[in-house]
């Protein structure tokens, strides 16, 4: 492991919770550097899984992702209302200008941005994890969800890397509370037909779409191609569908369309 993704080691009154994930982003930070790290340079252009970026859009985010975040956790310590980006259009603006850089400045920036993220989260003090900060769409969290939230970003965006990394990499840790977290984010969303989330062993049982009236669809599946359906990284290949009782031969052409994550 890099010293640039040590774990932090916050003050040990800290939420158990943050403690784990904290780990977790550490060893999914050093992940993805090693994986862009064997990228071939010339294909750094090179398009990436999400529609109109390349591969060095998606490092460049996840290096301004972990600064924003960085603002939002010296925000927590001073008791200040610090934004996660300087103005609307900054967020933009930093993956536009860093996309193209050399390999070896977007591995080096990735590093750094990481080590400063671990360095600020290991100073914050005990009680400031409760404080409340503004997520860049406005809504107000817990600065104990903000390591979660840099888990997510790294998780999924290595997989849009497109180099090798697929959902069926992620922990079972990581898997499972991801479903049982965009399953509430799409529970009662509007547009989107109820629908039946059963896992294959049977340990979840939930539901997303509109709250009226009973799901016209079951999807099962793994408990990793469901999220990778619900978090827009799969089209649902692997996932049985039924309407009612009977399966349907291409499921896929079934599943509703969701919203992007928020």
């Amino acid at each position: 492991m890099s010293a640039a993704t040590e774990p932090a080691t916050p003050a040990p009154g800290a939420p158990a919770a943050v403690r784990d994930d904290l780990a977790e982003v550490a060893e999914a930070a050093e992940r993805v550097l090693r994986t862009a790290a064997e990228l071939d340079p010339d294909g750094l252009a090179g398009p990436s899984l999400l529609p109109g970026w390349t591969r060095g859009h998606v490092l460049a985010h996840l290096a301004r992702n972990a600064d924003s975040l960085v603002n939002l956790l010296t925000g927590a310590r001073e008791g200040r209302d610090i934004p996660a980006y300087a103005d609307g259009d900054a967020r933009e603006r930093g993956i536009r200008e860093g996309a193209g850089r050399p390999l070896d400045e977007q591995l080096a920036d990735l590093a750094a941005a990481q080590e400063r993220f671990a360095a600020a989260a290991a100073s914050l003090p005990d009680e400031a994890w409760s404080s409340r900060v503004r997520h860049r769409s406005g809504y107000l969290f817990p600065a104990s969800e903000i390591p979660a939230k840099r888990l997510q970003e790294l998780e999924y965006h290595h997989v849009d890397l497109g180099a090798g990394y697929t959902p069926a990499h992620w922990t079972a840790g990581f898997a499972a509370r991801e479903l049982e977290r965009l399953a509430a984010r799409y529970r009662g969303e509007e547009g989107v037909p109820a629908v039946r989330l059963l896992t294959e062993g049977g340990e979840h049982d939930l539901r997303i779409g509109a709250a009226d009236g009973e799901p016209e669809l079951t999807v099962e599946g793994p408990v990793r191609g469901l999220v990778a359906w619900l978090s827009g990284r799969s089209d649902g290949d692997g996932l049985q569908v039924h309407r009612g009782d009977d399966p349907l031969a291409d499921p896929r052409t079934a599943l509703p369309e969701l919203p992007p994550m928020a």
